[in-house]
């Protein structure tokens, strides 16, 4: 080879490589890169703590499916992208580990199915069989510590009890030509379905397959019908018992969960907390069958009280709070194997750390500091804690937690090869100065490669809840990374109202949704408008839910923003007891009881203020927020003049779930900004 062609030759692989180092800088996060990360679900442990199985979603995005299935992650040191355990057809769902450590058992439709099923698979190798074949389907599965008989959750009809006359009734309900459908109580709806006439109620069947039979059919009580999982019973460690939480209230105007027990050969249900006007939930036996933990709450229909830590003791017929003066909620807990202590993943101050209860009393002892921690698992002796770590800049992660000092190492990497080529923007906790002077938190997320010698665009996002801070988390919706990486400083701040801060500042909208909410907002925006890297003439804002009704509210009051974005926003308060909790008894008084208040508070009787331009967006299946409330503001800004545009997805609930329409949500989301706030 001649010198010339050595020196082409050289010049040309330099340009390559070049080019190759070029192609694999990282970009800002994407919308489109959101959908090719696996999305984790909660772990369970082998008995002795050794391995993790948990369910991962994986999208296609061209086809707008998902696929999940189960994978098993070593919990030793370097965990791994984990073994593949599962194989379709059909999603697997919801693992168990059986105490012998043999099984996995998990949810799943697969072949003839006609409603999810359990199946078990061993863990030695072979094929999953189907265990259960319920006309009702079945979820939520827990195993006795026989490692014989299995706990589940149907919906049935408590009238039926034959499965010959349930598969009767589906198929008349399935093939009838008559679309009506009838109530005489409430709740008629639940987030993105209507309810039926069915009851979820707890069955028990056996690894040989043998008939379910229902512990809770005909004990007086059942499951309360929104939401039963596997956080609404729990079986004894003996085997003779199980808890579970229902309605005490009849009308279902004044709910009232109580926890219940009954015997697992069935009998009638008795209340073991009649006394607590309240809700009480989440039951979990000790290992050891002492004690029952559950949450308690003490202020009646109230969904952000704080929720106490209480120990039932089964001997002495009596019950204690076991941190009485810890103003957090008890939350996402797991007992030691020890029976010495729980573990729970508790929102605290814009972060959900991990908290260690000790049966003994005591203040609970904080193990980790940053990022958020979710799903909580525990086995083994010594005891072996996994759970899924999150941030804002980092996706659902699974990871081992040190018991006594909270080191944490990492142990999944389902994403880590999409992430390589990820750039995030750098995030900060600021506190300021809110409404009547109280200290705000708030983050801000800047754009990767962030300049503070520049100005920026800057996008509030306003949360939900109202009474649901936002935690330095993961968010699949919401994404503040994607935001940042348009080019806007986002910012998130956690007003009058939220969760975490303690129960007086949780409380302190209950009778009032607007003033101390609108006065945060405000402070924030005057707070982030001094930065000398914001631009304050570039300023939008926008939110979903309440941040919906926020935004709303923000449309008819002084407020500086170019444009609002509103998701499944709240816009009269009138008409929201059409939702699926109207029917609920206000805890201090209904609107015809009390207009003046109500009057200051919706949106829509401010309408003669609304000028500034406004992005609506709403689904037609959303039954928390119903549609009217997006349609009718639209046909306001309309009929003023007002520059609008209404997102109508006809196949979508509260939230944005679809692939290709969370692509479509994010690009005319970005559009709309750039709009009025280009970056």
């Amino acid at each position: 080879m001649h010198a010339l062609e050595r020196r082409a030759l050289g010049a040309a692989l330099l340009a390559l490589a070049a080019l190759r180092c070029a192609t694999a800088a990282p970009a800002p996060l994407s919308a489109e890169t959101l959908w090719k990360m696996a999305r984790l679900g909660a772990p369970q442990l082998s008995p002795d703590g050794l391995r993790a199985v948990l369910p991962a979603t994986r999208y296609d995005v061209d086809g707008n499916k998902s696929s999940t299935e189960l994978y098993v992650v070593p919990t030793g040191p370097g965990g791994g992208s984990g073994r593949q355990l599962t194989q379709g057809p059909g999603n697997a769902t919801e693992p168990a580990w059986s105490p012998d450590g043999h099984y996995v058992l998990f949810v799943a439709k697969r072949g003839e199915d006609k409603q999810p099923q359990l199946y078990l698979l061993p863990t030695d190798g072979g094929e999953a069989r189907r265990l259960t074949d319920m006309p009702t389907g079945a979820s939520a599965p827990k195993w006795f510590a026989d490692s014989h008989r299995i706990a589940f959750i149907s919906r049935v009809w408590p009238d039926l009890r034959s499965r010959a006359d349930t598969e009767r009734r589906q198929k008349e309900r399935d093939e009838s030509k008559v679309s009506a459908r009838v109530w005489e109580h409430a709740p008629f709806s639940h987030w993105d379905h209507f309810l039926d006439d069915r009851e979820p109620h707890v069955f028990v069947t056996d690894i040989d397959g043998r008939e379910p039979f229902s512990p809770t059919l005909g004990s007086g009580a059942h499951l309360d019908v929104r939401e039963p999982d596997r956080e609404s019973y729990d079986v004894a460690p003996g085997g003779e018992e199980l808890a579970f939480v229902a309605d005490a209230d009849a009308t279902h105007a004044r709910q009232n969960l109580d926890l219940y027990v009954v015997p697992v050969g069935g009998g009638q249900a008795r209340d073991l907390t009649a006394d607590n006007p309240a809700d009480d939930r989440d039951p979990h036996y000790s290992p050891d069958g002492r004690y029952l933990a559950y949450a308690k709450t003490t202020i009646p229909r109230f969904y952000a009280d704080t929720r106490h830590l209480m120990l039932y003791d089964r001997g002495a017929h009596a019950a204690r709070a076991l941190a009485p003066d810890f103003d957090r909620s008890a939350d996402g807990l797991v007992w030691l194997p020890d029976s010495s202590g729980l573990v729970g993943a508790i929102d605290d101050a814009g972060t959900r750390r991990v908290y260690r209860f000790d049966v003994r009393g005591g203040t609970p002892r904080a193990l980790t500091g940053q990022h958020d921690f979710t799903s909580l698992a525990v086995a083994g002796r010594p005891a072996v804690i996994v759970a899924l770590r999150q941030s804002f800049s980092e996706p659902p992660t699974l990871v081992r937690i040190d018991a006594r000092d909270g080191t944490v190492t990492k142990l999944s990497a389902f994403n880590d090869a999409i992430l390589r080529d990820v750039r995030f923007g750098a995030v900060e906790s600021v506190t300021y100065a809110g409404a009547n002077g109280a200290p705000i938190q708030m983050w801000i997320i800047k754009p990767p490669g962030f300049d503070p010698a520049r100005r920026y665009p800057l996008y509030l996002l306003l949360h939900g809840g109202p009474h649901n801070a936002v935690t330095d988390t993961w968010q699949w919706r919401w994404n503040a990374q994607v935001f940042s990486g348009w080019g806007y400083v986002t910012a998130w701040h956690n007003f009058h109202g939220s969760s975490g801060f303690g129960q007086a500042f949780t409380d302190s909208i209950t009778r009032n949704w607007a003033d101390l909410p609108y006065e945060d907002t405000m402070r924030a925006t005057e707070w982030l408008a001094a930065q000398p890297w914001i631009d304050r003439e570039r300023l939008v804002a926008g939110g979903g839910s309440y941040g919906g009704y926020l935004a709303m509210l923000l449309l008819g009051k002084p407020q500086p923003f170019k444009a609002l974005i509103a998701h499944a926003g709240v816009f009269d308060r009138y008409t929201e007891v059409a939702s699926d909790f109207g029917a609920e008894q206000a805890r201090y008084g209904e609107f015809w009881e009390r207009p003046e208040e109500f009057q200051a508070q919706s949106p829509h009787l401010l309408a003669a203020n609304f000028k500034t331009p406004t992005l609506i967006i709403h689904g037609q299946l959303d039954q928390r927020v119903p549609v009217n409330n997006g349609l009718e503001l639209f046909n306001i800004l309309q009929n003023k003049g007002v520059p609008s545009k209404l997102v109508y997805f006809p196949d979508e609930n509260h939230w944005v779930l679809k692939p290709q329409n969370s692509l479509f949500w994010y690009s005319t989301v970005r559009d709309w900004l750039a709009r009025y706030a280009p970056p």
